[in-house]
């Protein structure tokens, strides 16, 4: 997996970004046939007023200490928003070597009351995005967002997810990019290597998506979908980061009260919830042939 080594995740994302700037996007004369994607190394040099020979130090990471100065004129000539430039400056700061600590499996009391109780389709995912936590209502809504599942290896694999979104490509490439923030530099967790290196051998729309380097953080955004039986929805999903849990992350889907997707998900939640429905991957409830019982 190219991308994943630890040793030069600044190179490998300045020159993901370099490779997607054109001479065009920042008004540099363009003469003749050029070899490279995007813009040449000494063109982002003499931008970000550095010399050709210290940006080529950079992307091969002979050099690993560039002052916040140099990461924001670089992040300038990227054209990078706010989150980007964050990430950016983060893969440059050192990263202290801790222990890693054991994946927390089980969500907060308070998070799985609000589950069972606030009649929207809501999930838990942890850091990688496996769905450790969901209601009935999320599993009708997307019926891979059941406990178990990873969203990514979902996105990607899964035809049936792929289906159920109007616009599969830009949504799944949100994923990416939020799960890429998610992460940041930590990318040398055993889960994360190897989920990013099956979705790399199974999925060419995976490759090209992650050697993007986008990132974004997790937050609302339109969700459009074709389900089976309420028909076309537009939603917005909200996500937020749970209390308590780290790296875990609510996920609710919602629609504006009086429109008609309001309507349509109202229906769907009136074919799916029933007395005594729980969510699925809590404390005393496990799952059994796609429902959720008491143990």
């Amino acid at each position: 997996m190219k991308d994943m080594p630890e040793e030069n995740l600044l190179g490998d994302y300045l020159r993901a970004r370099r490779e997607l700037v054109t001479p065009e996007d920042i008004g540099l004369p363009v003469h003749g046939m050029r070899r490279v994607p995007g813009l040449r190394r000494e063109e982002v040099a003499m931008l970000a007023g550095i010399s050709s020979d210290y940006y080529l130090r950079l992307e091969q990471g002979r050099d690993r200490n560039p002052s916040a100065q140099v990461l924001d004129a670089l992040a300038r000539v990227f054209r990078l928003d706010d989150t980007a430039t964050g990430y950016l400056h983060q893969l440059a700061a050192p990263r202290p070597r801790t222990r890693r600590r054991p994946r927390r499996r089980t969500v907060p009391p308070a998070t799985a009351q609000l589950l069972g109780a606030i009649g929207l389709p809501a999930f838990v995912t942890d850091r990688t995005l496996d769905v450790i936590a969901a209601n009935a209502l999320a599993t009708a809504l997307v019926p891979s967002a059941r406990v178990g599942e990873n969203r990514l290896r979902s996105f990607f694999l899964d035809p049936s997810e792929q289906a159920l979104h109007t616009d599969w490509t830009h949504t799944a490439a949100r994923c990416v990019a939020a799960f890429r923030r998610r992460l940041g530099s930590d990318v040398d967790d055993p889960r994360v290597v190897q989920l990013v290196g099956e979705l790399s051998l199974a999925s060419e729309e995976f490759r090209r998506v992650w050697a993007r380097h986008d990132v974004r953080p997790p937050g609302n955004g339109t969700i459009g979908m074709n389900h089976p039986q309420v028909g076309r929805l537009n939603l917005t999903m909200s996500k937020l980061d749970v209390d308590g849990a780290d790296g875990m992350t609510l996920a609710l889907y919602h629609a504006a009260p009086g429109t008609e997707d309001a309507e349509r998900l109202a229906l769907l939640a009136s074919l799916t919830t029933g007395p005594g429905r729980r969510p699925v991957g809590v404390p005393g409830v496990r799952e059994t042939d796609g429902s959720a019982r008491t143990s």
